[in-house]
């Protein structure tokens, strides 16, 4: 999961969980939208918390390449 995408989940959390206020029937099953809009939101931090370490790791992987000059003068 990029950081993108971890932002666009913890931002649907939330609006589902503080913006919504009404359950809804579905069938005979209620959906509380609070309660989705916060396993969206863990699901968006925990996706942004890997995503940063994986970042991280990938910069500390670098290499670099050491020239001489063989030309003697």
């Amino acid at each position: 999961m990029s950081i993108g995408g971890s932002i666009l989940l913890i931002a649907i959390g939330a609006i589902l969980r503080f913006a919504i206020e009404t359950d809804r029937t579905i069938g005979s099953t209620t959906v509380e939208w609070g309660t989705i809009g916060l396993i969206l939101m863990v699901a968006g931090a925990l996706g942004l918390i890997v995503s940063l370490i994986m970042m991280s790791m990938a910069s500390r992987r670098t290499t670099t390449v050491d020239r001489y000059d063989t030309e003697v003068r």
